[in-house]
């Protein structure tokens, strides 16, 4: 049975920033060439690059209100670049996509289960705390 996996990309947005037009286009070569061997394997499910951390907006629980204000959630130097959500056998199929994506841009990535939480209060979904 297949399971879902969000891929989470990570890079510094200054090294980004610094990159040359041919080190861009080799990043974008790179990708084009994953999505599509995984979409020929039948894998991906979705992916998408987002925006510069600097243009963030980040909702917040402040004093029991919604508070919505400029950045990223962490001001880490690394920031959430790009995602791709895979349906694989294992997550060591993931984790081996994972690994063919960290290069010089990419410089770390995250994979994490993707549950359905629809339900998941009623009949408890098989998500644990650990989920």
């Amino acid at each position: 049975m297949a399971v879902k996996f969000a891929l989470l990309m990570y890079s510094d947005p200054a090294e980004t920033a610094a990159m040359s037009r041919d080190q861009l286009r080799e990043v974008g070569r790179k990708h084009e060439r994953l999505r599509a061997e995984l979409t020929a394997a039948g894998i991906l499910v979705a992916g998408a690059g987002m925006g510069h951390a600097d243009q963030t907006t980040t909702v917040r629980l402040s004093g029991g209100a919604q508070v919505a204000g400029p950045g990223p959630l962490s001001a880490a130097r690394e920031q959430l670049t790009a995602y791709y959500v895979l349906e694989c056998a294992s997550s060591a199929e993931a984790v081996g996509v994972a690994e063919r994506i960290v290069d010089f841009h990419v410089t770390s990535v995250e994979v994490r289960h993707v549950h359905d939480s629809f339900g998941m209060v009623e009949a408890g979904a098989g998500v644990s705390a650990r989920s």
